[in-house]
């Protein structure tokens, strides 16, 4: 812990960017819609995979997601561990926090379609490729809190998109797997869209010009057309003509971002919070170990 935090200390005084206590409220709101957005999606698209436990095509699928959506559930830790750092608790963050604060995005809320693979996979690809650039994004962060959790996550992410790309080839190989997958990017490529929506503007720009993001949402998602749009396309999927020229004109009626969510959120969020509740806690047990006490 001490190691840690003297390495966190000399960053910052390479970077500019100080430690929590130092931080202006300016920066400190930064780096707030920063982790939110990062926290809130890896919660909840956890929360989502986990309803595939026991019901994946196979073992190897089943094992395979679980260990994925726990992967997600422990990236989702790291980056609330930072939100701690500002003085707020697991509990503040997940399970006594208003449905309507949450900042993910709305693909991650969506529900499966009834017992399609195809759903699963095409979510999975879309959202992993886009947390690839977000993590790039990161490597170069002026915010030392970040930097240090930025490598463990990159590793771990490499294997969620080799899952992903290799299930799509599978599927895609035959006839009805293709209709399948095509279905799947009909329905949930607008929604990814919302992955590069703003916060709030003022905000989302602050975030770039103070270093804590190396890349701008717009360049990002620039970046993910270029590695989405021909993947799916030499697979025999269609993609919607003109998205990337005009994908303003794509996204979804609920964005997310700004707390404007589906109908299916607050079920999912009552589901995810429903033990919290029933058992009466004040304290949440830790989705996973903190991780400053577990290095």
């Amino acid at each position: 812990m001490a190691a840690e935090e003297a390495e966190s200390t000399e960053q910052a005084e390479r970077t500019g960017l100080g430690m929590p206590d130092d931080l202006s409220d300016d920066e400190r709101e930064a780096v707030e819609t920063l982790l939110y957005r990062l926290a809130d999606d890896e919660l909840v698209i956890a929360e989502r995979y986990t309803e595939w436990q026991v019901r994946a095509p196979t073992l190897e699928s089943d094992l395979a997601l679980a260990n994925i959506a726990q992967d997600e559930f422990g990236h989702a830790r790291l980056w609330y561990d930072l939100l701690e750092d500002f003085g707020a608790t697991e509990a503040d963050l997940i399970f006594e926090r208003d449905p309507a604060d949450f900042r993910h995005a709305t693909l991650a809320e969506l529900p499966f379609e009834d017992g399609d693979w195809a759903d699963a996979i095409v979510r999975s690809y879309l959202y992993d490729e886009a947390e690839a650039l977000r993590l790039e994004a990161l490597d170069g962060t002026a915010y030392p809190r970040i930097a240090d959790r930025v490598g463990k996550v990159l590793g771990e992410e490499d294997y969620h998109r080799e899952h992903a790309q290799n299930w799509l080839e599978r599927l895609a190989a035959d006839e009805q797997g293709l209709a399948r997958l095509q279905d799947a990017v009909d329905r949930l490529l607008p929604a990814a869209l919302a992955l590069w929506e703003p916060v709030d503007e003022d905000v989302e720009a602050r975030i770039d010009d103070l270093g804590i993001r190396t890349d701008s949402l717009d360049s990002m998602r620039e970046q993910w057309f270029d590695r989405v749009l021909p993947f799916l396309r030499a697979l025999g999927l269609d993609t919607p003509e003109g998205v990337r020229e005009d994908p303003e004109s794509f996204l979804p009626d609920h964005r997310g971002r700004d707390g404007d969510h589906t109908d299916d959120w607050p079920d999912l969020h009552d589901e995810m919070t429903r033990t919290y509740r029933e058992l009466g806690r004040t304290e949440a047990h830790e989705i996973m170990p903190d991780p400053d006490e577990a290095e």
